[in-house]
């Protein structure tokens, strides 16, 4: 039988001002009015099937992802997180993130978004070049984004992620540093520090931009903004992801450790363990879809017991420091026998830590080749 694990939540709001190229997430451009009121009725309306399938379960994060979520209005935010905690109760320190645009007229809504209840903001700075972030579409500046970061101070926020990506079209390495060490000096609790990559289905995998960087030089650019981050005193605990000591995100760890989390918002994806089972789900994409139907499910669907290690390798690998051995077991209820001899061959090619240690943990050359690691359990029997 699997464990229940701790249960978190993600809301989608679906609208930015216009889609960046290099964006696969599920985001439409918004119209000059957003019904922002219809489609919190819907979210929650959404939500109340989505709790009735988890009865007596608290909740320990909500995500309110986009989109840009900063499109709506303090009140339309206040009344969604009034709504989620009338129907399900929240932990006492529930960590609630909020991901914002650091252009000025979202940034000035902060205290209206922590008064709401909001207590950890997440940022797409992207780049502190006015060069890059014009390269990228991006709709603000970088003083706007200092800005943006102040103004999130000032309104109470203590708790902040900044995102920001390397290898960017007609980046060099110098250039790329010196972005990475201006977004430090701003000394936010969390960064995201990510390599651009070129999604199907993006303006930038049709198009590709002139000036991207090799191969070498990405390897190399990450070595030293690794090493940059290191010793700004920023623990690098998921591939992508460093923080400040006790700052990790509480909402994405649970995702790593193979946590249940619901979903609302067009295009959200879920996951909830059930009677021994574990299901996953996902709604309708289109916002005006989503809205009309009475219900936005897209699919509801049990992953199988010989899919289960792939994707609970997915995301536990992600994390540097691994974790516990015995969860596999706990989280997806599949003896570890199963998969033991994939574990130590995996180890023989020093891609995973000594198991004996009672962790499973890629080592750092296995987290450079994740993907082949991720393989060994693709193709599981």
């Amino acid at each position: 039988m699997t464990e229940t694990p701790p249960l978190a939540l993600y809301l989608h709001i679906p609208w930015c001002v216009r889609k960046c190229p290099y964006c696969d997430f599920n985001s439409h451009t918004a119209a000059e009015v957003i019904p922002e009121q219809a489609y919190i009725r819907a979210v929650l309306s959404d939500l109340r099937a989505e709790v009735a399938r988890a009865p007596e379960r608290e909740l320990s994060s909500i995500f309110i992802g986009g989109g840009t979520p900063s499109l709506f209005s303090g009140e339309g935010i206040q009344a969604l997180l009034q709504g989620v905690s009338e129907m399900i109760s929240l932990s006492r320190d529930c960590e609630i993130t909020m991901e914002a645009n650091p252009g000025t007229a979202e940034a000035s809504r902060f205290a209206a978004y922590r008064a709401a209840g909001v207590n950890r903001l997440s940022m797409g700075v992207q780049s502190l070049s006015d060069d890059s972030l014009r390269l990228l579409g991006r709709i603000h500046s970088a003083d706007e984004a200092r800005d943006a970061y102040r103004m999130a101070r000032a309104a109470g926020f203590d708790n902040i992620n900044l995102d920001m990506m390397f290898g960017l079209p007609q980046q060099d390495a110098a250039g790329a540093l010196e972005d990475l060490q201006q977004l430090i000096a701003l000394q936010p609790e969390h960064i995201s520090w990510y390599q651009l990559t070129l999604e199907p289905n993006t303006l930038f995998h049709r198009q590709v931009p002139a000036g991207m960087p090799d191969d070498d030089l990405l390897a190399d650019l990450h070595t030293a903004g690794m090493q940059l981050l290191a010793n700004a005193n920023y623990g690098r605990y998921e591939v992508s992801a460093f923080a400040k000591p006790g700052r990790q995100c509480l909402h994405n760890l649970n995702y790593w450790r193979f946590g249940d989390y619901l979903a609302a918002g067009a295009g959200a994806h879920g996951k909830l363990s059930l009677d021994g089972k574990i299901w996953r789900v996902w709604k309708q994409r289109h916002p005006r879809q989503y809205m009309e139907l009475d219900d936005p499910t897209g699919e509801r669907f049990l992953i199988e017991d010989d899919q289960l290690p792939f994707e609970y390798m997915l995301n536990v690998l992600r994390l540097v420091d691994g974790v516990e051995l015995e969860l596999f077991s706990q989280r997806t209820g599949v003896a570890l026998s199963r998969i033991l001899p994939h574990l130590q061959r995996l180890q023989q090619r020093e891609l995973l830590q000594d198991l004996s240690q009672g962790r499973l943990a890629c080592t750092p050359l296995g987290l450079n080749y994740l993907d082949d690691v991720l393989q060994a359990f693709l193709d599981l029997n």
